[in-house]
């Protein structure tokens, strides 16, 4: 079953890339006591994640935070490396680029794609949160091939 509005967070482990490579971040560290905006992208590099979905958020982030956001987060079924390489061919300097290698926090939120038709496997769904204080306020998932509910200028106006 997928989170859905009111739910809190489940706990995971995710990857960011330190100073002396991967480390962890937990959902712990992430959202308590914070207000987070967290979107979802299939895939780094991939068309609509690269042209569209992310470069949205980079240039939005200020009006993002300026709504009271801690924190603008990415993350997809990528390793730290990528994420990392992603964000700043992107200057997402202002988004915390979370790597899910494994999946498991996707499956977690019950927000999967099967991709494996594209030769991709288990992938994450196109979504935007807002999560409060651990707890999702707002969630736009997108049906296949979209970047609408999730996208920067939505989640801005829900702000």
């Amino acid at each position: 079953m997928a989170i859905a509005i009111g739910d809190k967070i489940p706990a995971a482990s995710l990857k960011i890339m330190g100073d002396k490579g991967p480390q962890d971040i937990s959902t712990g560290e992430i959202f308590p006591g914070k207000k987070v905006v967290l979107f979802a992208v299939p895939g780094a590099f991939t068309p609509g994640c690269t042209v569209t979905h992310l470069p949205g958020f980079v240039v939005l982030a200020d009006k993002i935070k300026d709504k009271g956001v801690d924190t603008i987060a990415c993350v997809a079924v990528n390793d730290a490396f990528v994420m990392d390489a992603w964000g700043k061919t992107q200057n997402a300097d202002e988004i915390l680029m979370l790597g899910d290698g494994n999946g498991s926090f996707t499956r977690a939120l019950g927000l999967e794609l099967d991709a494996t038709g594209f030769g991709m496997g288990t992938r994450s769904r196109r979504y935007a949160m807002i999560i409060e204080d651990g707890v999702v306020s707002y969630l736009g998932v997108e049906p296949a091939g979209d970047i609408g509910v999730s996208s920067a200028t939505a989640v801005l106006e829900q702000l």
